[in-house]
């Protein structure tokens, strides 16, 4: 997407990283005339606001050179925080030439901008570089083989790399290592590049491409891997970018070819080492992943040609073209629509007329009718990977069980002999978090027992450890759950043990009377013979009392022996509250027991489920003698029901239930498990 465009047939520079707003600085370019012929040339300074809407870019100031240039870099040589524009401009002349300007002075509108200059070199100087690591440091490239190291502390006499190579030739790019301060490349349309070692004063390796078509238009170093650089060629006939290793420098580590004619520029952006700018002889300026060879993003340029492309320092995103149709466009990689620019040109049409016949006749013309849009919106397509500044560089999340996940995308170290196209190894790592020791220490026990299934001492610890006797009789029936024989034993929490009805009824004098589904005294005997299962016990209460009915239809539910002793008692029919349960024993319907009895005497019924149901209808049973006790109005009854989930088995409801009971209201109310 074009964000905005200056009309100017020149070179251009990005102010540091570390300048705010940012700023462009233009030269007027070698080599090259506007549509005037003119030869005047100038040294102007834009500012790029993002928040203006037009394309415009606003000039902030305009210094008449008498120079005109082939290279602009500003570098950020005795930047200062406090000062609103600082930094310094390096040109490099027609003649040899060398030129310091100050942008502050520039901006200031001071005549004199010039810090200082020098016409050291032979021929145009068309290579310039800033050392990244000591800002001081400018290297220069000329015809030749000429390059000379500028010490901006003192300019004066600059230095030399080591010997001038042979056979001498043009030095079309220049560029400092990334990574390691002391190395410098060099590069030559005839495609010779050469490293130097300025430690040691002399190159220390060479690179060519052995067809010898490589005409070399652009170099640029790996961002990240000290050892790796890419070279673009001009040549029609081998319009590639190839990518070097100099650890295997025989051959190139691999070859781009997505331009169709010869590459006039690169720019490598210092903020994601995947995307590499390139612009050629086709008209097309693309970002490549060179670790891939991949086109990520074209941007939606004319049919000119570009002949320098250069990456914003600060906004990463942002990136500038210069054209030779005497324009320079700055572009946004992450899209947009580019349906603003057409309006943009037709407006400027119309106001270079002035609203008159440009034949002279001085009638004024109609407005400008522009034809109806057809097509819809163009849209230019973003990125197809995100850019590695907006890619998270942290990240969190809590799970269950008090874990955190976390993962970062740190830096890789590049290791000897590692690819740097292999893949990235990201690291996530997981944590545990205590913020409450004891709930964590509650919920390890409770762990403990699920894996070792000690239920019974997990549920024995919980009733040595409650406090109220509601807790305590539900863990007791939970642990009974655990164990052999479970019904008897649910009984006997029920209060019903058959050694002691056993004691009761053979000493009638020291029972005490029980109430059940009747009154009395020998009514509470018959029922707790019943509710152990005692049948004999209960058949000589019946005998005892002169209840024959009962006393017969107990005998045939305990055995022909009984029966055949009861039998001829039976027919003497007596009528009592008790004949519901004899009824209900004999004839195995409980469910009519359960669904009718009184609820202030559940146990009762709940014991007598235990004592009788069928397995198959066990469960259900308990699940409507709770239903009833918790849909009861009676709290201390609704409570109670949870014992009856516990003989049923039903979780879900025990836990509902059993909530309601403890805590309804509570957030956490599930706790209680682990309470």
């Amino acid at each position: 997407m074009k964000l905005k465009e200056i009309d100017r047939t020149a070179m251009q520079a990005w102010s540091p990283a570390q300048q705010h707003p940012i700023y462009l600085a233009t030269g007027t370019s070698a080599q090259q005339l506007d549509a005037t012929f003119s030869t005047s040339a100038s040294l102007e300074i834009f500012e790029l606001d993002l928040s203006d809407p037009s394309l415009d870019m606003k000039s902030c100031a305009t210094f008449s050179s008498s120079h005109r240039y082939h290279k602009l870099i500003w570098g950020p040589h005795s930047m200062n925080s406090g000062e609103r524009v600082s930094g310094v401009l390096i040109a490099g002349g027609e003649n040899g030439n060398v030129i310091l300007y100050d942008p502050a002075k520039v901006i200031a509108g001071d005549a004199e901008v010039v810090i200082a200059q020098k016409d050291k070199h032979t021929g145009p100087v068309r290579a310039l570089d800033v050392n990244m690591f000591q800002t001081n440091l400018v290297a220069s490239g000329a015809n030749e083989s000429e390059i000379y190291i500028w010490d901006l502390n003192n300019f004066a006499t600059p230095m030399t790399p080591g010997v001038k190579t042979q056979p001498l030739e043009d030095i079309s790019c220049i560029a400092w290592n990334r990574q390691v301060q002391h190395i410098l490349a060099s590069a030559s349309p005839s495609g010779r590049t050469t490293v130097w070692d300025l430690r040691k004063n002399e190159p220390i390796i060479k690179v060519s491409d052995h067809n010898n078509r490589m005409h070399c238009s652009g170099l640029a170093w790996h961002p990240d891997v000290a050892t790796q650089m890419v070279l673009a060629s001009e040549d029609d006939r081998l319009p590639v970018i190839q990518m070097w290793d100099l650890r295997f420098a025989s051959s190139p580590l691999r070859v781009l070819e997505n331009h169709t004619r010869g590459i006039l520029a690169i720019a490598w952006s210092m903020a994601d080492s995947e995307l590499l700018l390139s612009c050629g002889k086709d008209a097309k300026i693309l970002c490549s992943n060179p670790n891939t060879g991949e086109v990520l993003y074209e941007l939606p340029t004319n049919t000119q040609w570009c002949f320098d492309i250069q990456w914003c320092p600060r906004n990463p995103a942002v990136l500038s073209a210069a054209s030779f149709d005497g324009r320079i466009s700055i572009y946004s990689i992450m899209g947009g629509s580019t349906d603003g620019l057409r309006q943009k040109q037709v407006d400027q049409l119309s106001s270079s007329f002035g609203n008159l016949d440009p034949f002279g006749t001085g009638q004024s013309l109609p407005p400008l009718q522009l034809p109806q849009q057809t097509a819809p919106q163009s849209i230019v397509l973003p990125l197809k990977k995100p850019p590695k500044w907006i890619r998270r560089p942290v990240g969190a999340s809590f799970s269950f069980g008090g874990k955190l996940v976390t993962f970062e995308n740190a830096k890789s170290q590049q290791q000897p002999g590692i690819e740097q196209q292999q893949q990235q190894r990201h690291h996530v790592y997981v944590s545990q978090v205590v913020t409450e020791e004891e709930f964590l220490a509650r919920s390890n026990q409770l762990q403990e027992a699920v894996q070792s299934e000690g239920f019974v001492s997990y549920c024995q610890r919980k009733i040595d450890m409650a406090q109220a006797d509601f807790e305590k009789n539900v863990w007791a029936f939970l642990k009974v759950n655990f164990e052999e024989d479970s019904r008897v034993k649910y009984l006997e929490l029920l209060g019903y043990r058959k050694d002691d009805v056993r004691k009761k009824v053979n000493m009638p004098g020291s029972c005490a009377c029980v109430k059940c589904f009747t009154d009395g005294y020998v009514d509470g005997l018959i029922t707790q013979t019943l509710l152990t299962g005692n049948f004999e016990s209960a058949v000589d209460l019946c005998l005892h009392d002169n209840r024959m009915a009962d006393a017969i239809i107990l005998a045939i539910a305990g055995g022909q022996e009984l029966l055949s002793r009861t039998q001829e008692k039976y027919f003497a029919k007596m009528q009592s509250k008790i004949t519901r349960l004899i009824t209900a024993v004999v004839t195995k319907n409980w469910k009519e027991i359960v669904q009718s009895c009184d609820l202030q005497n559940w146990r009762e019924a709940l014991a007598a489920v235990l004592t009788y149901a069928r397995p198959d209808e066990f469960a259900a049973l308990c699940d409507l003698l709770g239903n009833r006790l918790e849909s009861e109005g009676d709290s201390l009854l609704q409570t109670q029901a949870c014992l009856c989930y516990i003989c049923a088995g039903n979780v879900e409801k025990l836990v509902a239930c059993w909530t309601k009971a403890r805590d309804g209201n509570s957030p956490f109310h599930r706790s209680c498990w682990l309470s």
